[in-house]
């Protein structure tokens, strides 16, 4: 900046948090060197409010007990910015959010963590902008050391033995569920791509995603194939015991489709014409059923009231679908391509016709886990974005599909497996398609995606209104990281985190997610 460096830092904004920000827009500090100064705030501050309450109670420290006993004055000099006392002065707010020491105490520890945390952020005196300015001190220190350096960045350049000494373990156990969807995680084993970057990967095959779920609560495995919306509903504790989970890349876009029962070959149009349906869904947390919603509504019928919707494993839709029980089914491949080949449905809709270029399913695994195994993470989610990559080219779909299609992995006809991933099918009204994006990977975590999915967990009452849309995204989408490992492999991933969706009846914009949300139920009813 010199001979003219005294000029522009004149005009340069002397606020600190206004200065960084304007320093994070111009590139000086990346999003992914934010991102991680964010996560180390937040970590640094749980760990010293599980002291605070510990010392507190178990009167460890008479001082720390005076304090909270006397509630001192928040507004006092000696609790400014830099402070020592500043995590003293969280803690205590922390207190106030909660209602009292032992009721802090409780939600600190329990399922109430997270929400308390970020309650007292947005509310209290240690305001957002307070821990912007710890995170920015963070990022600063970040950039000053070189602590953002990706210990991965040269995992193409030794031998696997060598890889493996570089991180925290390299052999893993993956869950995944038996479905096209997984393609990214099943084929980096047989196409060597975990061994690539010095990984040793025993894939378990899961049996339904309510066992995904759990498993990954429960830290069973190290890591877990999972649908888009998963990781945002275990991270709010939807449906289960709420649970820190990071969605690290998405595996693939597309994908699904919608079969119905061959007997109504004469009668399905149009979403119209499903209303009095039995439909099965893989997941209630899941894009099937949040994009089958999408399409119904937009047809006039009300999925809470017109159909019957049942939570089946995509093996039990087809047995369901041939004797009866269910109508249609709305999963993934090759399951609908199976029920055509069977002779028991035809294929009504794509869900690329719904909203072309949706996410599906991603890579995913727990905050904890990525805390533990910070180098681990990364060379993983190297393989999988550079396994979606290979994945997203034409040439190479065959081979997949031969792979993916074994015993071991999806246990499927490789006929069937290379139609979904060719995009080259029969519908079962005698019709052949090629749809080359049926299915396709690409593994960049539009934040936009996160807004849009939890617009319609409101929609639907599987999660309370006046929610944070943007928070929740940053809190779960590891959408920097994932464009600095790209960017690492030579890829040229999108420079922004949101992007105007585009739908079949209608286009998201996610600067106003409410708007949008608003507007979908004065049109529709619901």
């Amino acid at each position: 900046m010199a001979p003219h460096g005294h000029a522009v830092w004149a005009d340069m904004p002397k606020d600190t948090v206004d200065l960084t920000q304007d320093l994070i827009k111009m590139g000086v500090y990346s999003s992914e060197v934010v991102d991680l100064a964010k996560t180390l705030t937040e970590n640094q501050l749980k760990v010293s409010l599980s002291q605070f309450f510990r010392d507190s109670l178990f009167e460890r420290s008479a001082s720390r007990n005076r304090l909270i006993l006397e509630q001192p004055d928040l507004e006092q000099p000696d609790y400014e910015l830099n402070s020592s006392n500043l995590v003293d002065r969280l803690c205590l707010e922390v207190v106030q959010e909660a209602g009292g020491i032992q009721a802090a105490f409780a939600a600190a520890f329990g399922d109430r963590q997270g929400e308390l945390f970020e309650n007292t952020i947005k509310t209290g005196k240690f305001n957002r902008r307070q821990f912007l300015a710890r995170v920015l001190t963070v990022a600063a220190l970040i950039m000053l050391t070189n602590c953002q350096k990706d210990n991965t960045a040269d995992l193409t350049s030794d031998s696997p033995n060598d890889l493996a000494q570089k991180l925290e373990k390299n052999q893993l156990k993956i869950g995944f569920m038996p479905v096209t969807c997984a393609t990214p995680i099943i084929m980096s084993q047989p196409l060597g791509f975990y061994e690539k970057y010095g990984l040793k990967v025993e894939l378990v095959k899961m049996q339904n995603w309510a066992q995904v779920r759990d498993a990954a609560i429960a830290g069973e495995l190290d890591a877990y194939h999972m649908i888009a919306a998963m990781p945002l509903a275990i991270s709010l504790g939807l449906g289960s015991a709420r649970f820190p989970i990071k969605l690290a890349s998405i595996e693939n876009i597309n994908g699904n489709a919608m079969t119905v029962a061959i007997k109504h070959k004469n009668k399905v149009k149009s979403a119209a014409n499903l209303k009095g349906f039995t439909i099965a869904i893989p997941f209630i947390y899941s894009m099937n059923n949040l994009l089958l919603r999408y399409y119904l509504a937009a047809g006039g019928v009300n999925p809470d009231r017109d159909v019957k919707l049942v939570v089946l494993t995509p093996a039990d839709m087809v047995i369901k679908l041939a004797n009866g029980e269910i109508d249609a089914m709305m999963c993934p491949g090759p399951f609908n391509q199976t029920a055509v080949a069977e002779k028991l449905g035809f294929i009504h809709i794509l869900s690329s016709e719904i909203w072309p270029g949706h996410p599906c399913c991603c890579l995913a695994t727990g905050q904890p886990w990525i805390e533990e195994n910070p180098t681990t993470f990364r060379a993983l989610n190297k393989a999988i974005i550079d396994g979606c990559n290979y994945a997203s080219q034409s040439q190479h779909r065959p081979e997949i599909a031969r792979a993916i299609a074994a015993p071991e992995y999806l246990n499927q006809p490789e006929s069937l497996v290379k139609a979904v991933l060719t995009g080259s099918f029969e519908d079962g009204l005698g019709n052949t398609h090629n749809v080359r994006d049926r299915i396709d990977f690409d593994p960049y975590p539009w934040k936009s995606f996160s807004y849009w999915i939890t617009t319609q967990f409101q929609r639907w009452n599987l999660m309370p209104s006046n929610v944070d849309h943007e928070a929740i995204a940053d809190e779960v989408f590891l959408t920097g990281l994932a464009r600095h490992l790209a960017k690492k492999l030579g890829q040229t991933p999108p420079t922004v985190i949101l992007r105007k969706e585009q739908l079949k009846y209608d286009q998201f914009d996610p600067t106003d997610p409410e708007s949008y949300l608003q507007g979908q139920i004065k049109k529709h009813g619901f």
